[in-house]
């Protein structure tokens, strides 16, 4: 049935350029059927551009194509599009040229119509204009253009507008894709950090060629397990994996029930052991598996992990049976596992064994550009899971992006801190307009909450030094100080160097700098000295 896109808006044509069925020289060409011509010749469509992709070596017979276009319809104009596939016939290659061009192409749904012409080009690249049209990666409808009845005539074109909505079974191979996108790490959000787009170009190139481990670092709610997840999906996307995801926080384990859960055990290992359990890394075998807070892990569980890392091989808690498993670990953490190692909280060998890709994740607070792709990505996430399409007014965003870029925004808890703000947000928005009065409301809490954490953390820093009764003696000036002023002491290799970095102004209006003697008095003050602080 022909059904012509809405004449409201010019209609875009993406086309492969057909080496066959479009071939032909001389005058006798016009008898014969072409069918990227004859979609442009159709009295009841307008093409109004004609998106042309090619091999390099074709583009002479495209350059044909666009001047015979041009004389049946000089309203239709022709971009050529030199692509190549090494093989036209292999399906991840012409998936992934088509899935490229799809992402750099500036699709424009609000003022032009897309059709995805499925009659010239190899079987397989009709395939995968099917499915990426499915997914919509391609925001088109297929066209399909038929041989006419009689030489010299033009033919006929039916449009299929896809709707698989109505079958489960077919649409659940794409609800993943289109909930989160799998083949890339970044999909659906448009990152605007350098730094981190840098970063994740070459995650993306690590998860793809490599199996050796990946540590992720950075803030709690920077996103480690939601990345962790994506190289997952990419890689299994890619079939560079057959098992599965499997996820645990180390923090979680403990004890007798951190080797079962971990590396299983057989029935009358301990006390409740009544059967066999299998264990997280044979679970994994053939997949990935994410351990975050990896330094929580106690030391004999470290020396278990790396033999099973070294050696793909285990005992289970209570066998005297090796088993096997071979999977590929990526780890999460939020401490700086070097000094764990120091302090012997962590196994130098571990470390070393997983420190081949490293990347942090900054924090919310170190990518305020960032804040605004990431909403829309968390209101767009909301609208999926709620069924509810809500967005901000005009006055509403300008004071939130505001608010969220100032330096008022700590952003403790990074995205987890904006996934809730959004979702409070979108839940108490009236009409499903989130206003101004809505996101004052919600940086009332925000404001709140995060005085709160950094009232918590203070406190805990003057009990550890000074004591829970003199940490409360102190007044809220000196309780901020000299929190931060421990803080400095901390990182610092010396007290020399921890008053340079506190005094680092003033100093330079003095003539002798003295910032050890100057913070050495300031500690005395509060019963304190270096060593105290380095205990």
């Amino acid at each position: 049935m022909k059904e012509p896109p809405s004449n409201t808006k010019p209609t875009v044509v993406v086309s492969f350029l057909g080496t066959n069925l479009d071939a032909s020289d001389g005058p006798a060409r016009w008898e014969k059927w072409r069918p990227t011509v004859s979609l442009c010749q159709q009295e009841e469509l307008l093409v109004a551009r004609m998106e042309l992709l090619c091999s390099p070596s074709a583009q002479q017979l495209a350059e044909r194509i666009r001047l015979d276009i041009e004389t049946v319809s000089p309203e239709t104009e022709v971009r050529v599009h030199p692509v190549e596939p090494k093989d036209p016939w292999d399906f991840e290659q012409v998936y992934g040229v088509l899935y490229q061009f799809a992402r750099l192409y500036p699709f424009d749904l609000d003022r032009e119509d897309y059709l995805l012409h499925i009659t010239t080009g190899t079987h397989v690249s009709q395939i995968c204009l099917f499915l990426l049209a499915e997914s919509k990666h391609l925001p088109g409808k297929l066209v399909q253009t038929s041989p006419p009845r009689r030489t010299g005539q033009v033919g006929g074109y039916q449009i299929i507008d896809l709707d698989l909505s109505r079958y489960d079974r077919i649409a659940s191979r794409f609800r993943v894709e289109r909930v989160e996108g799998q083949s890339a790490l970044k999909e659906g959000i448009d990152t605007r950090n350098a730094d981190f787009n840098r970063m994740i170009a070459e995650l993306e190139r690590v998860a793809i060629r490599s199996r050796h481990p990946i540590l992720l670092t950075g803030p709690t709610g920077a996103g480690k397990s939601r990345l962790a997840r994506r190289i997952f999906e990419l890689k299994h996307q890619r079939r560079l994996v057959e098992g599965r995801f499997v996820e645990v926080n180390c923090a979680t384990l403990r004890g007798d029930g951190a080797m079962s859960t971990l590396f299983g055990h057989r029935r009358g290992a301990f006390t409740g052991a009544a059967a066999d359990r299998e264990g997280l890394l044979r679970a994994a075998d053939g997949g990935l598996l994410f351990l975050d807070e990896i330094g929580e892990l106690g030391l004999d569980e470290q020396a278990m992990l790396l033999r099973a890392l070294e050696e793909g091989r285990f005992l289970p808690l209570g066998s005297d049976r090796e088993v096997a498993s071979d999977f590929q670990l990526i780890a999460g953490t939020n401490r700086d596992l070097a000094e764990e190692v120091r302090q012997g909280r962590f196994r130098g060998d571990l470390q070393a064994r997983i420190n081949l890709w490293t990347y942090r994740l900054p924090g919310l607070a170190e990518r305020r550009e960032d804040i605004e792709p990431n909403l829309r990505f968390e209101l767009d996430r909301y609208a999926e899971q709620h069924g509810e399409r809500v967005t901000f007014n005009r006055e509403g965003l300008e004071r939130f992006l505001r608010f969220a870029h100032s330096e008022e925004a700590t952003w403790a808890g990074n995205f987890r801190d904006l996934n809730a703000a959004v979702v409070r947000m979108a839940t108490l928005a009236p009409a499903g307009r989130i206003d101004r009065d809505t996101v004052e409301q919600e940086i009332l809490r925000l404001r709140t909450s995060w005085r709160s954490a950094d009232d918590d953390a203070d406190a805990a820093v003057l009990i550890r030094v000074t004591g829970a009764a003199a940490a409360a003696d102190l007044d809220r000036f000196d309780q901020v100080q000299l929190a931060e002023v421990v803080r400095v002491c901390r990182r610092s290799a010396s007290l020399a160097a921890a008053g340079r970095l506190l005094f680092a102004r003033s100093r330079l209006r003095k003539k002798t700098p003295n910032d050890a003697d100057r913070l050495r008095k300031y500690l005395q003050r509060f019963g304190l000295d270096w060593a105290s602080l380095r205990d």
